[in-house]
């Protein structure tokens, strides 16, 4: 999907979000209910399309991650987005399956891409460290830490991790692509009904960047590790046996942030730059 759509389309944003219990991820899998294959066929539904619309995410989230702020674009033919544009969003909640909802549905403005657009992406993630274990309704999205978890510790190990770096030791490589980010944010609060809630914002997340480093930093909040083990990790520039990615279903991204109309297709050409570390 190129940064403008073809002639006689429109672009279309889709804000959205999903329970990722039951899907194997963001991504269309042969053989596997993925949370792409059910947009793009109730879409192909509501319109009376023969085949499917291919749609570009902001993020492809992983197997049994859910998010509240995901988005999304198509580009529809423009006599259809006519046709559709005041009705598509009820039509598709009556397609969609109750696990996934469209909440928004919009032109997009010129050079609006919902991936290289983003300025940056917001996840959280949810753990429990009450030796009683997990509030049962809320099972699905949180995760149980069977052992005491310090905060102001994690906070400490979170606040040198910040930054642009290369996160490789974080992230499961992919041929081709850089493992630079800029983690913008990072930080830990506990809740009043005891809930421990990690914000992660970054630019970009390359593949189990956010569970990885969920997972260094709760080795430290338990006291296994001390707060300066995880920066350690990420200097070493490779990945640590005792770093463990930690299971999905804690993890929600949130909020995806893009920058005023005029400067998308600056932020588009930005984002399709290949980074290096500067020296």
């Amino acid at each position: 999907m190129g940064e403008e759509p073809e002639s006689g389309r429109v672009r279309v944003r889709l804000d959205l979000a999903y329970d990722g219990r039951e899907f194997s991820g963001w991504a269309r899998q042969r053989g596997r209910r993925t949370v792409q294959e059910e947009l793009e066929d109730a879409l192909r539904v509501v319109t009376r399309a023969e085949r499917p619309w291919e749609l570009t995410v902001a993020g492809r989230t992983d197997a049994g991650v859910h998010a509240r702020g995901q988005v999304a674009h198509v580009d529809l033919p423009a006599e259809v987005w006519e046709e559709q544009r005041e009705r598509l969003l009820r039509r598709l909640a009556g397609r969609l399956p109750h696990d996934v909802r469209v909440w928004r549905v919009s032109e997009a403005p010129t050079h609006f891409n919902a991936r290289f657009s983003a300025l940056w992406r917001r996840y959280a993630y949810r753990v429990s460290d009450h030796p009683g274990g997990v509030d049962p309704l809320r099972r699905g999205h949180v995760l149980w830490h069977n052992w005491p978890l310090d905060v102001a510790a994690m906070n400490e190990a979170s606040a040198r991790l910040l930054g642009e770096h290369d996160f490789a030791a974080y992230c499961r490589r992919r041929e081709g692509a850089t493992t630079i980010r800029r983690l913008l944010t990072l930080d830990w609060t506990r809740g009043a009904d005891g809930v421990i809630e990690g914000t992660v914002r970054a630019d970009a997340f390359c593949h189990n960047m956010v569970r990885a480093l969920v997972g260094a930093l709760l080795f430290v909040g338990d006291g296994h590790r001390p707060p300066e083990w995880p920066a350690r990790v990420l200097a070493g520039g490779v990945r640590d046996s005792a770093v463990h990615v930690v299971r999905p279903h804690g993890l929600t991204l949130e909020e995806v942030a893009y920058p005023e109309d005029g400067l998308l297709a600056d932020r588009n050409r930005e984002a399709r730059t290949l980074r290096t570390l500067s020296v």
